[in-house]
């Protein structure tokens, strides 16, 4: 079955994770990935930030680390050196066609190549180019590199997460690089659309911290509401009460109370019904003014509970409750086999014969993702894909 974006070829300059994160979603889609990789690095960066590494048959590393796989399935790998005329020139052909090219150097990083957005759309007016940087191309920061701390410590999103008198935490993963990736692939489709209707292709410029900054959402806009800084909530929320992580007897529960009626019935659970009708907490904004007080009187009550019987006490009552999962319990779920988010791709250089991943969480009826390519080895396929464009493998400098 043909994918959503089957014909669509897109020449892949990027490399770490925003970037990739994108063309590895049009590769689901259906998209035929090229990605360029420097001879002179071995590749992507990512190649080598591990351990872990996957282990080939005879249980030597690889150079398929966990971090270059989580973004990089789907595509073909081809090692050019743009910085030799051959490799300018095997881009330019295969800019030629493609129908989109995505690259993630600092401004203007490209042009001495001849490679930036200027050059190939005037060549290629058709060309969707989206253009990733750490802080877009125009404003006093445009030259400033640009890596998912700094989006998330300059975006201000550092500044909301961790413990009320902690110190500011980043987000466990490269939140701010994904999150960009996901934009970049939102504004690659609607420029894909709008060439499809009228032949004109166009220049996305896109910047990591922008993007970081888009989803700050009701907090970023509760501050230019009042003008008052945000304050650090760990794992309570500034609006909600109660909506938190509590301790159990035996490990941690979440629970969610969203309305009035959920948190009567989380009273009547707690065998305390009182609470509910006791005006100081009866409503929202009640809890949130005596939101301390609350919160000992919960805990007391949750501390002495196993987790088991709190999430089926709530569960029975349609109050929102959920454990706080490990990632080995979380992938040993009835739920994420039932719903495809672990998945495994063969390749039979490889330990095992194959590579585990997490699954696209897309699941589309007519057109469904694909999992066609695992992630690629370095270079392997620039002899292939270089012939079926009609172009010389030796043409490349790859070395």
């Amino acid at each position: 079955m043909a994918g959503a974006l089957d014909g669509v070829k897109v020449l892949d300059l990027s490399r770490i994770l925003a970037g990739p994160t994108c063309t590895q979603l049009l590769g689901d889609l259906g998209a035929e990935v090229w990605k360029i990789e420097n001879p002179a690095s071995d590749g992507d960066d990512t190649r080598k930030w591990g351990p872990p590494f996957v282990e080939d048959p005879d249980g030597a590393r690889t150079d398929l680390s966990a971090y270059f796989m989580c973004a990089n399935r789907n595509k073909r790998s081809i090692a050019v050196d743009i910085a030799t005329p051959g490799g300018q020139a095997t881009i330019r052909a295969m800019a030629a066609e493609a129908d989109v090219v995505i690259e993630n150097f600092k401004p203007d990083g490209l042009k001495k190549y001849g490679l930036d957005h200027a050059s190939l759309l005037m060549a290629h007016p058709r060309l969707v180019y989206c253009s990733i940087s750490g802080y877009g191309q125009t404003g006093p920061n445009r030259d400033k590199p640009g890596y998912d701390l700094m989006a998330q410590g300059f975006g201000g999103i550092m500044s909301l997460t961790g413990e009320p008198e902690g110190r500011p935490m980043k987000v466990a993963v490269g939140i701010a690089d994904v999150m960009c990736g996901m934009y970049a692939t939102v504004g690659i489709l609607a420029a894909l659309r709008h060439r499809d209707a009228t032949g004109e292709g166009q220049h996305i410029d896109l910047a990591l911290v922008d993007s970081q900054i888009s989803w700050l959402i009701n907090e970023g806009v509760a501050h230019l509401v009042t003008g008052k800084e945000r304050k650090r909530q760990g794992n309570e929320h500034a609006t909600i009460v109660p909506y938190q992580t509590f301790e159990a007897a035996d490990g941690h529960v979440l629970i969610a109370v969203g309305n009035d009626s959920q948190y009567a019935r989380f009273c009547d659970y707690l065998g305390r019904p009182d609470l509910a009708e006791n005006p100081d907490y009866a409503t929202n904004p009640a809890r949130i003014q005596n939101r301390s007080k609350l919160l000992k009187i919960i805990e007391g009550l949750l501390a002495e509970r196993s987790m088991a019987d709190i999430i089926a006490g709530l569960e029975a009552r349609k109050v929102p409750v959920g454990p706080v999962n490990t990632l080995g319990q979380l992938f040993a779920t009835d739920q994420v086999a039932a719903r495809g988010m672990k998945i495994d791709m063969a390749r039979d250089d490889v330990a095992g014969g194959a590579v585990p991943l997490i699954g696209n969480p897309l699941k589309l009826s007519k057109t469904p993702v694909t999992y066609r390519h695992a992630p690629p080895r370095f270079g392997q396929d620039t002899a292939d894909v270089l012939a079926a464009l009609g172009l010389l493998p030796d043409s490349n400098d790859a070395g």
